[in-house]
């Protein structure tokens, strides 16, 4: 595993060094925390930038028979990264093996595999870099060259950190995502109640009904919006229906928030019906929305129970995708109200449903307007890298894909870009070897920049970040 990892020709690696290898990154969708970066936070070891939080670690540590209190239990830091530095060796073959060594590489210089043996060198040498000013927050993502990060953030947040970022002129941009699942969570009333409650205290509306949660959403969209948000995003199982919320469900629900004792009849309504109207909100701001669909979360009710959700508790979920898929978006292409869209699909077999999809609302008004998201959470790997592009290259068109996302929440995982455009490069010049496209450098290395960095570029809006170190 060498600098031309996953690079099996001398064509794949001259295109991946000429095009791909020096890009800056477009992270339009992750989890990083933006006070850690308002903060420009030093952290404190290893573990704490590593594994916290890190629930694909945490899943492959308790299928090895690790116990919690080593995953995410009160134990010392470095007890938790022994017990993952012993658990790497038995990982061949899981996309995390490859991960460990690209994440140790850079940016930290460790071409050491991490194993028992190993473990207190590595943890040592990368605590001490850790504490160095070039491995804050803010000098991690410029080291990555970064160009701009958009968070995942709640209608309720304040977005305060946000604020200091942008008065701070830091070179990055750093935006955020209007993610608003907890508006659609009717069927756990205590959550939905408490929720609600909190979304009007932010927006300044007393929401009695549905008239009144969508003007509090509104103002709180033209909130994100004034603070750079040009993106919007949503996990669900499925798209919802759409048309089936009636004036007799809107009473429902008027009552479903006054009386505790009251019940509200279709959840799967209310959510297409609010849904819908977030969605002409983003087209009427330009926004681009994300749907990321397809898993079923937080199987473990008892781990659920006691460490909380994102906690490694979900899979694939195998849910009929294409039928409400289609309605939802005919829905708002009849009247010209469908903003740019990227699907993610949460289980493979989808993938054709979602290439076809994306391709029936594309309307020659943008290029790529609806696009066949990147692979996501399980298939963001090797396997599921390659049959994403193979799916959106013989049923899409590839040269108008924005490319990968980290979707994740340590500072570190930058690696996976460059695991994606090794990916790439990879099948292209193994194709271009093979005859099955032409030997054609610059037409090959053009669709690589694009894929890579130009379209996502493009795509939101983002002009090239500043050369400013913090």
């Amino acid at each position: 595993m060498d600098s031309n990892f996953l690079l099996q020709n001398r064509t794949a690696t001259k295109l991946y060094y000429d095009y791909a290898a020096n890009l800056p990154i477009i992270d339009y969708h992750c989890h990083l925390p933006p006070d850690e970066i308002a903060a420009n936070k030093q952290f404190s070891d290893l573990t704490e930038i590593w594994l916290k939080g890190d629930h694909y670690k945490w899943r492959a540590m308790r299928a090895l028979g690790v116990p919690e209190n080593l995953i995410t239990g009160d134990t010392s830091p470095e007890a938790k990264f022994n017990a993952w530095a012993n658990s790497v060796p038995h990982l061949l073959r899981n996309p995390l093996f490859h991960w460990t060594l690209m994440e140790l590489h850079n940016p930290f210089g460790i071409t050491h595999p991490l194993s028992s043996s190993t473990a207190a060198v590595i943890y040592a040498a990368c605590n001490d870099m850790l504490a160095q000013p070039a491995f804050s927050t803010r000098n991690l993502l410029q080291h990555f060259r970064v160009e701009f990060v958009g968070t995942t953030d709640d209608p309720c947040d304040s977005l305060e950190f946000h604020k200091t970022i942008r008065d701070d002129n830091f070179s990055i941009r750093v935006s955020p995502s209007f993610r608003p699942d907890k508006v659609f969570k009717l069927q756990e009333r205590s959550v939905f109640m408490n929720y609600i409650r909190r979304l009007s205290d932010a927006s300044g509306v007393n929401i009695n009904s549905t008239d009144t949660l969508l003007e509090a959403l509104a103002q709180r969209v033209g909130y994100f919006h004034d603070l750079g948000c040009r993106i919007a995003d949503h996990g669900l199982e499925t798209m919802p229906p759409v048309d089936e919320f009636s004036s007799d469900l809107d009473t429902e629900f008027r009552k479903f928030l006054a009386d505790s004792t009251a019940n509200f009849s279709n959840p799967d309504a209310f959510t297409g019906h609010i849904l819908l109207h977030l969605c002409r909100m983003y087209h009427a701001h330009g926004w681009v929305q994300q749907f990321h669909l397809g898993a079923i979360r937080n199987n473990n009710q008892r781990l659920m129970q006691k460490i909380g959700p994102d906690s490694g508790l979900d899979s694939v979920g195998d849910f009929p995708q294409a039928g409400t898929l289609s309605a939802f978006l005919n829905a708002l292409d009849q009247n010209n109200q469908l903003a740019k869209t990227i699907l993610y699909n949460n289980n493979p077999a989808d993938n054709e449903v979602f290439a076809t999809m994306a391709g029936n609302f594309n309307d020659g008004s943008i290029r790529g307007k609806v696009q066949f998201g990147s692979a996501w959470w399980f298939l963001d790997q090797k396997d599921g890298i390659e049959n994403q592009l193979n799916t959106l290259s013989t049923m899409g068109v590839l040269s108008t894909f924005v490319g990968m996302i980290t979707d994740s929440r340590s500072f570190l995982s930058y690696s996976r870009q460059d695991y994606f455009r090794r990916v790439l490069c990879s099948l292209l010049g193994d194709e271009m070897e093979k005859g099955l496209i032409p030997a054609d450098e610059k037409l090959t290395g053009d669709l690589i920049r694009r894929v890579c960095y130009q379209n996502a570029r493009e795509y939101f809006g983002i002009a090239p970040a500043r050369s400013v170190r913090s």
